[in-house]
């Protein structure tokens, strides 16, 4: 595994993201889910965010928040770092694309409406440009 890079600069040198196969969409459950089912759990007060496939929403009757691409950050960003989350999210608001983030312990990993994905791997390509 590479060192976590914390320079913003680094960060966005040569910055891609890739998309994880499918669709996703997102359900609040009141208890926790079985893990083979999530692709990511958030415990809240008002119960649990998981994200899961929609073959796997659809298997458990579960009603999904949106249809949602998947797309990972290539790099392997620190948890500690700071400004890659908001260069991300300047460059998507610019784009008009919702994006929710989840910080992955190597990886940031970005949801954003699936019919926007190909924009979105765009606008990331560009910032990386800069």
């Amino acid at each position: 595994m590479t060192e976590p890079v914390r320079a913003l600069d680094q960060l966005l040198d040569g910055l891609t993201a890739s998309r994880r196969p499918g669709a996703f969409t997102v359900v609040m459950l009141p208890e926790p889910p079985e893990l083979d089912d999530a692709q990511a759990v958030v415990r809240e007060d008002e119960g649990w965010t998981v994200v899961v496939t929609e073959e796997v929403a659809r298997a458990r009757g579960w009603d999904g928040d949106g249809r949602w691409a998947w797309l990972t950050l290539d790099v392997h960003s620190s948890l500690d770092a700071v400004g890659l989350t908001a260069a991300v999210s300047t460059a998507l608001a610019e784009a008009s694309v919702p994006c929710n983030v989840i910080a992955g312990a190597v990886h940031d990993h970005l949801l954003v409406p699936a019919v926007d994905a190909d924009r979105v791997v765009a606008a990331i390509a560009a910032l990386a440009a800069v």
